[in-house]
Order: C-alpha cells, then structure tokens, then sequence
C-alpha cells in the first residue's frame, strides 16, 4: 500500500512538473511578444519622424512656389522630428539668397497633409489670458493697447481650433485670426496651408477680375493680379514699373487689375488713399491709373493731417468731379470694396505688399525686373 502511494505522488508531481513547464512557456511567449510591441512602438516613436525624402521635396516646392520664390533661391529642408505636440512633426527649411541666408521653423500634420509655417508657441492652456500674453510678447505689442481675445471655435483644419483676436488702440481696431492646437498645447503663430493643393489653381479660384480696375487689353493671354498698398515704397516702384516698362512692352498680350491692400498695422494713410482711389474709379474709370500714379509719386509729402486735401487735388489735376469725390471720400462709400480685397488677399494668404499674380503664379515683393519678363514669358508660352 505504500509503494503505490508513493507511485501516486511520484506521477500527482510529474502532472505538476508538465503544467508549471506548460505555464512558464506560456508565460514567456507573451513576454516576448508583449516585448516585440513594445519595442515597435517604441521605435516608431523615438526615431526620425517617418517623413519621406517625397514628402519632403513636396514641401519645398509648395513654399517654392506658394511665397514665389526664384529658381536662383536654395532651399534645403532638415530631418522631420517629432514635435512635443504629437500631432505634429517639425523640421527647419533653410532658405539660402546668395547674400543672405534664412531658417525657418515648418511643421507637418501627422497624416501630411497640412503644412504650419511659422512657429508653434507652447502654452499651458488655451486660456484667453495665456494667448493675450503671447501676442503681446510675440508681437512686442505695448501696454496701451488692449488685445481682446475670442472664444475658440472650429476652424477649416481638422487638427486646430480658430480664434479671432482684436487690437484696440483708442477706439481703433485691428482684428487678425490665430489658431490653437486642439490638444491646447500650443498657439499658431503663421500661416497654415493645406499640402495637396497647388498654390496657383487656389489663386485662380480665389481671385476675381470681374469689374475690377486694370490697365492693358482687357482680352489678354496674362493677367497680373497686384495687390498694393498705396503707402507702401515698393508698390510705387512695382507700379512704375508695371505702368511704364511691363504693360507697354507686351501691348495687347498683359492686364494688370489692381487690388487694395492697404497695411493700416503701419500705415496710417493707406486706407484713406485706397478709399479715394477706389472713388475715381467709379466716378472717372480712365482717371484712375493716372490718379494711382500720383499718389505713389507724392508718397513722401503725403501724410495722416493731409491725406484729404492731397487726394482732392489729386482729383482736381484729373478733370474727376471735385464735389462727387469729395462725398464718396468722406462717407468711405467705396470702403466695402477694399475690405472684399483685403479679404480676398488674406484668403491667399498675402503677408506682404506689393505681391503680384501672373496667371495665378506669385511673386511677392519686387525680385527683379527681368523675373517678371520672365515669368510673363514663361506664361505666355504656356498659353499658346
């Protein structure tokens, strides 16, 4: 009886044995594979962003084409890094000139299909007072000027929330749109552009030309679009340009329709000046680019005291009704019309004056006389 007792036990213990090996395989192939997991995941979060060499490319030739930048700019863009946002990566494009050299911070959506850039400013919240206190350090925006910030609400961007934040300097203000992650960590600062689309069929479908000023043959191949602000040094020179050189040497083949965008940020004067300019139009159509002229040859005596009574003189040297535009000044009756400019420029996302599109492809500033021969070239061999 005691020998197969001890038989018994011997085999109730071989059981044992073969379920503690069965449980510790068990146990050791989840590990394992919990570890492989593991492992991947966090490979894919500690490595380079899996941005591709194509995507990258894509990126540069979008701010290549979409801040008009000549074939003689260099552009070159770091390795994509996860941002501490992780709806974003970001990298750095260098923008080398020749002369000068620039970096500026870009960041991708995580699916890459928008491109931020700008900054991304860490917050610890999306609180008013939190995004007040940024604009105003960002921007260097004195203490005598109120900023009032909007609530957030959704925006066209999947992954960003939109407030309108206003400027108030006694009694005037200025209103500009942010954005704010949708986690709240962190606040835009720049322009958000969405990857996939090309920056010249957006311009075509954004811009109107219909019963809009011009100069040129109404029926031309090239149109080119200039947005202006009469204050601005560089549109008077972009203008005589354009009214001297450019429209008389491809007579019959260019228009160019004039868009206001006056910059009141820093020009006191401009939208006073835009105002009248928009009133001879519609009192004196022809006296138009001949009255734009005048005022950005009298830049330097023009100032907030004498806008008026310059801008009626103006007139006067035209032959345009002095009482009509009087009225039409002082009761800003063509004011409508450069807010629809304004908001079409901010629509394309204008940052600058003057900016120019020829046949929807931009040039910002005034690069060079022989870019714009060329590119009006470069379109009038497309259009044939």
């Amino acid at each position: 009886m005691h020998k197969e007792e001890e038989k018994s036990l011997r085999k109730r213990h071989r059981s044992l044995l073969v379920v503690l090996v069965l449980a510790y395989v068990l146990v050791l192939a989840y590990v394992l594979v919990l570890a492989a997991v593991l492992h991947a995941r966090a490979a894919r979060t500690e490595s380079a962003a899996p941005v591709s060499t194509a995507t990258s490319d894509r990126v540069l030739r979008y701010i290549r084409e979409r801040f008009g930048l000549a074939d003689t700019v260099k552009l070159t863009i770091n390795s994509w890094q996860p941002f501490s946002d992780p709806a974003f990566y970001e990298a750095a494009v260098n923008v080398d000139y020749g002369k000068e050299k620039k970096t500026q911070p870009v960041y991708l959506t995580r699916n890459q299909e928008y491109l931020v850039v700008g900054k991304l400013v860490p917050m610890t919240s999306a609180g008013k007072e939190e995004i007040s206190k940024n604009i105003r350090q960002l921007f260097k925006v004195p203490e005598n000027i109120g900023i009032t910030v909007g609530p957030l609400r959704k925006s066209a961007y999947p992954t960003l929330y939109a407030t309108t934040v206003s400027l108030d300097q006694a009694g005037k203000k200025q209103t500009q749109e942010f954005y704010v992650t949708a986690d709240h960590r962190c606040l835009v600062v720049g322009n958000v552009f969405k990857l996939g689309v090309d920056p010249r069929a957006e311009a075509l479908r954004t811009i109107s030309v219909r019963n809009q000023p011009f100069q040129g043959a109404a029926g031309a191949p090239v149109t080119i679009v200039e947005y202006a602000d009469l204050e601005c040094p560089m549109c008077a020179r972009l203008h005589e340009f354009l009214e001297k050189k450019l429209v008389p040497r491809y007579a019959g083949k260019v228009r160019v329709v004039f868009k206001e965008f006056p910059l009141v940020q820093i020009h006191d004067w401009s939208t006073t000046a835009a105002i009248a300019n928009e009133c001879v139009y519609r009192i004196k159509p022809e006296a138009y680019v001949p009255y734009r002229s005048l005022i950005f040859q009298s830049q330097a005596a023009i100032n907030a005291t004498n806008v008026r009574d310059m801008l009626l003189a103006f007139g006067d040297q035209l032959g345009v009704d002095h009482m009509q535009l009087a009225g039409c000044l002082d009761a800003k009756s063509t004011l409508p019309q450069i807010d629809q400019d304004l908001k079409e420029g901010k629509q394309l996302n204008i940052l600058s004056t003057p900016t120019s599109f020829v046949n929807g492809r931009i040039i910002v500033g005034m690069p060079s006389e022989d870019l714009f021969y060329k590119t009006v070239d470069e379109v009038l061999a497309d259009a044939k």
